[in-house]
């Protein structure tokens, strides 16, 4: 995870609500970090009534949100850095009313 990029898998049942918060969500990462063009998100995959898609962290916004955010996903719940990671994720969209699931992309 560290000085790479992170992917991020988005499950919703109701993209196109959910993709314009977590959009919104990431914008706001990136002007907390001072960070421009910090961020893609993929086309949604469609199955059983879920829509997938898949936010890329560039290594500038990571960096930038370890940075600023580093103690916050620390006292995150989770054993490893991933899952700290993965849950504060998942309640900073939750935060902004996105019903999704977060799981993060191994390369």
């Amino acid at each position: 995870m560290h000085g790479r990029a992170t992917i991020l898998e988005i499950a919703t049942t109701k993209y196109e609500i959910d993709l314009e918060i977590v959009s919104a969500a990431m914008d706001e990462l990136q002007t907390l970090c001072g960070v421009k063009e910090g961020f893609l998100i993929s086309k949604p995959m469609e199955r059983f009534g879920w829509a997938f898609f898949k936010v890329l962290i560039k290594t500038e916004l990571f960096s930038g949100m370890e940075l600023k955010l580093g103690d916050q996903i620390a006292k995150t719940k989770g054993k490893k850095l991933e899952d700290k990671f993965i849950a504060f994720m998942t309640k900073f969209f939750e935060n902004k009313n996105a019903k999704v699931k977060v799981k993060l992309v191994d390369d």
